[in-house]
This record gives structure tokens, C-alpha cells and sequence, in this order.
């Protein structure tokens, strides 16, 4: 018996799919974020934004979204992906202090996105390098929980300005049903919103925090992709 609507969408994209002929796997054209939507991102000075796939790449952000997340940002890899964050690296737990929670939601959103696109070159790239890697990711993927989490709360301790307590919501964007925008808020007179207006002034100072652009967070385009 389903559990709840995400399992009844996920069965129902994995029936889609095994009801249809394998293409060949080909990788992806390159995911852009529209212009106007990272205006959206900037205009949002306060707040840190991301927009985000089903992959957990990180396709775009506005400035307090990217000195948030800058641990994230850290790997030098592009686009940054929150996945590859949670299992890779070193700094995931204390970065995130409900680790085993995010990391099961983590598993869970990869897997409902699998049942969206079973050929998706990219994501099934990124499923065989973090089980390759990761036994915690192994386990977790093994276990087929398929949850969507579009609200909640979410708790971070930053390097530079400690706890944070952060409710979140995501929400679909406009004209690309694979990308969803991602806000973080604190609460008014809160510490934790007295720890974003320390981020904001961090982040106007220090010279490592540049603002993201699509282009920036994309990937160079790969010659043998094919468009579609």
C-alpha cells in the first residue's frame, strides 16, 4: 500500500518508463537558468535563493545564498551539487547538524528522480560515483524511500556565523518543471536571523563570495551532447 503521494507518483513515473523503449543514454543538454529568473534570485537581497534540479545541482543562487551554502561551494566542481556534498565531503556533518535526515532525504529525492527520467546520462553518473564511494549512500539507496519535502525546517551551522534554524520552501519554477526555487527565512528578532545579517555583511566583504550566475555554475558544454 503507498504511503503517501510521492510513492504514488514515483510508481506511476517508473511505469511510465518500463512501458517504453531504452533510447540510447545520451547526456543531457546543459541546463540554463532564465535571466529573469536569476533577477528573481538577486532581487531577493535578504533572503538567501537557489534554484535547484532534480539532481541536486545547484543552478544558480543569489549572493547570501551563496556565502549560506559556502561549504557547498567549496568543491570546485561545477555545478555544486548537494548530493555530492552530503556523502563526499568531510565538512557534510557539521555543516548539517541533522545529518542522517538530510542524507535520507537526500536518497530520497535522487530516487524519485530516477523514476521521472531512467536514462538521465548525468544523474546515473552521479547515483554510480556516490555509491562507488559512499557506503552510507549505498544503504540508504538500497532501502527505496521516495519522500518530497517542500517545506520544513532546516538547521546549518555555518564556519563563519554558527547555528542557524531556517524554514524553508520550495516552489516550481516557471517554464522548466525539472527546476524548483529553494528560499530559506528566519524568524523575525530571531538568532538565526541575526546570524543571515552577519552572513550578508561577511559575505559584502570578503573577496572569496562572488556572485553565481547561470554561467557561471554550468558546466563547460560538452561537444557530444545532444539537444534535447
Amino acid at each position: 500500500m503507498l504511503t503517501d503521494e510521492a510513492e504514488r507518483i514515483h510508481l506511476l513515473d517508473l511505469l511510465r518508463g518500463a512501458g517504453t523503449t531504452r533510447p540510447p543514454r545520451r547526456r543531457p543538454a546543459q541546463q540554463r537558468v532564465r535571466p529573469a529568473v536569476q533577477r528573481d534570485l538577486d532581487s531577493m537581497s535578504g533572503t538567501p535563493a537557489f534554484v535547484l534540479n532534480g539532481r541536486g545541482d545547484i543552478l544558480a543562487t543569489n549572493h547570501l545564498g551563496r556565502a549560506l551554502f559556502s561549504p557547498v561551494y567549496a568543491d570546485p566542481a561545477r555545478p555544486p551539487n548537494n548530493a555530492r556534498f552530503v556523502f563526499l565531503s568531510p565538512h557534510a556533518t557539521e555543516f548539517f547538524p541533522d545529518w542522517d535526515q538530510v542524507a535520507g532525504d537526500t536518497v530520497a529525492m535522487l530516487r524519485a528522480e530516477a523514476g521521472r527520467d531512467l536514462y538521465d546520462r548525468r544523474l546515473t553518473d552521479l547515483i554510480g560515483e556516490l555509491s562507488t564511494r559512499s557506503e552510507e549512500f549505498r544503504h540508504r539507496w538500497a532501502a527505496h524511500n521516495v519522500r518530497m519535502h517542500t517545506t520544513g525546517v532546516k538547521l546549518l551551522h555555518h564556519p563563519v556565523v554558527g547555528d542557524l534554524d531556517l524554514p524553508f520552501e520550495t516552489l516550481p519554477v516557471g517554464g522548466d518543471p525539472s527546476q524548483v526555487l529553494l528560499t530559506y527565512t528566519a524568524e523575525p528578532a530571531s538568532p538565526s536571523q541575526d546570524a543571515l545579517n552577519l552572513l550578508a555583511s561577511w559575505a559584502a566583504t570578503d573577496d572569496d563570495i562572488e556572485r553565481s550566475t547561470p554561467a557561471d555554475d554550468s558546466e563547460p558544454a560538452d561537444s557530444t551532447d545532444t539537444p534535447g
